[in-house]
């Protein structure tokens, strides 16, 4: 019968157990743990902890306790041995007298070092699903009187703990696994959103752009990108930084404009728990997560003077310091900055430091605005109307000629995100397969606000709208004119009569 102290010492041990094997996410580590605690408490030495490996349907040992290097290296085929015989059939054994069972193979320990007494052997299977997926073997100095029905049952009770412990660990490296896949592939995903050859515009302004990204993207050095509000500022930094050695580290982007002045200094460098009233935790700040990475500082110029000191610190330094903390911390991180500010005339006000802005200022990248580059408005309109089209559900095709007139001669003072958004309202109100002018917002529409007053009669008036139809119906027509004729319900033969009136080259939209 077993003894009360017997009972409490095994109900002592498995709680150990259970909390060796909770204690981390190392799964050789905890395993090794649990083979310590059943040699300090029970005497158990050594001990193995073998899994099935592959398709190989062969048994490696995953932890041990006892056996020399050489022994750690062995390997058991299924139904081979106890061990191999147990994990097959999913049934213990036990060898009360290892000298007297020839199916024990000794391969793993060099247990004639041990001692000269007799050993006793019990394995049991580690199951998981019901499926046997390796085993528990331990030795023990043999005794005649020895309760082998209450030292299986413990070990079964241990096994279980171990299989459940392996379970979640397969299931931690299966998600950091799906994680890491997934990482990867947003990544990628990312990498090809923001390929510098994404970038809308083919105009000479935007090649001098592309010219400069290609020459300055593979180094370290610190850029400030220059450009009015909308000209996509942020893109030019996204692709700087997925064309660089830094891609496959964190980019990190901070608007100095968004963040209050008594919030900025905790985000970019972070605070220590009770730095000020709410700081509740430690925070890791901007320049800490961008570690390794690159940090983007949007809207530079409206940064506090406070600020900017401890910026220039950082920039030239490498290194700050928490708010409210006392440990210097190097950072290794690529300073990206934009504005939309005149910062020469900041600087002239006293409104931004000047060694500040020399330290930033190693390469500009100047963004032209949308009314410098008006040979890229079609190729952008374009762009936004597929994407919003793909987006919304709608069949647009194309962009009527009136419309892109009303395009072109625009102004944009809001730049390309003005554009993007007059094409994606004309998305939204289009019913048919093509945007024509009265689809834009009415700010284009309106002659007095683009800055286009007609200055001509309403007979020419009338004969330009009518080519327009006529242009339009031949490039849905692909130049056929009888096609374009039925388009607009008239004949062929005033369909030609009016191509040779407007001396319309019908030929050029085959």
């Amino acid at each position: 019968m077993p003894t009360p102290s017997g009972e409490k010492k095994q109900l002592t041990t498995l709680v150990a157990v259970s909390q060796a094997l909770a204690s981390t996410l190392h799964l050789e580590a905890a395993l090794h743990r649990v083979l310590e605690l059943l040699e300090r408490q029970h005497a158990m030495f050594p001990s193995i902890v073998t899994l099935l490996q592959g398709e190989a349907a062969e048994l490696t040992i995953a932890a041990a306790h006892g056996l020399t290097s050489r022994g750690k290296q062995a390997r058991y085929r299924l139904g081979e041995g106890i061990t191999g015989r147990v994990t097959e059939s999913g049934k213990p054994i036990i060898v009360p007298r290892m000298s007297h069972e020839p199916m024990f193979l000794n391969r793993a320990a060099e247990r004639k070092n041990l001692d000269k007494q007799e050993r006793t052997f019990i394995c049991v299977p580690v199951v998981i699903n019901r499926k046997p997926v390796g085993s528990l073997g331990v030795d023990l100095r043999f005794k005649s009187d020895r309760d082998y029905d209450r030292e299986l049952h413990f070990l079964q009770v241990v096994a279980s703990m171990i299989a459940q412990a392996i379970n979640i660990s397969h299931l931690v490296e299966s998600e950091r696994d799906r994680l890491r896949d997934e990482n990867q592939h947003l990544r990628e995903e990312l990498r090809e959103r923001y390929d510098f050859s994404n970038i809308i515009g083919h105009s000479n302004r935007m090649r001098q752009v592309y010219e400069q990204i290609t020459q300055v993207a593979p180094t370290n050095t610190t850029i400030l990108i220059r450009g009015e509000s909308g000209t996509g500022k942020e893109l030019i930094a996204h692709a700087i930084h997925y064309n660089s050695p830094r891609a496959k580290k964190p980019f990190i982007r901070v608007s100095c404009a968004a963040l209050p002045e008594t919030l900025i200094e905790a985000e970019l460098f972070g605070h220590e728990k009770g730095a000020f009233t709410g700081a509740q935790a430690r925070k890791k700040g901007r320049f800490e997560l961008a570690d390794g990475g690159t940090l983007f500082l949007d809207e530079i110029g409206d940064l506090s003077l406070a600020t900017q000191v401890k910026l220039l610190r950082v920039v030239q330094e490498r290194e700050f310091e928490r708010l409210g903390g006392t440990t210097t911390i190097q950072t290794n991180v690529r300073l990206l900055t934009a504005t939309n500010r005149n910062l020469e005339q900041a600087i002239a006000e006293a409104a931004f430091r000047e060694d500040l802005y020399y330290r930033l200022n190693v390469f500009s990248i100047f963004v032209p605005p949308l009314r410098e580059r008006k040979d890229d408005i079609l190729l952008l309109a374009d762009h936004f109307s597929e994407k919003y089209a793909a987006e919304h559900h709608k069949p647009i095709r194309r962009i009527s000629t009136p419309a892109i007139d009303m395009l072109a001669s625009y102004h944009w003072p809001g730049n390309v995100r003005e554009l993007e958004n007059a094409i994606e309202r004309a998305v939204l109100v289009c019913d048919g397969q093509v945007i024509h002018g009265y689809h834009l917002p009415p700010t284009l529409q309106t002659a007095e606000a683009s800055g286009t007053v007609a200055r001509t009669s309403l007979a020419d008036s009338v004969n330009s709208y009518e080519k327009d139809l006529i242009v339009d119906a031949l490039k849905t027509a692909r130049g056929n004119r009888a096609k374009a004729a039925k388009l607009l319900s008239t004949t062929e033969r005033i369909m030609g009569y009016k191509v040779k009136k407007y001396a319309i080259d019908w030929r050029r939209f085959r």
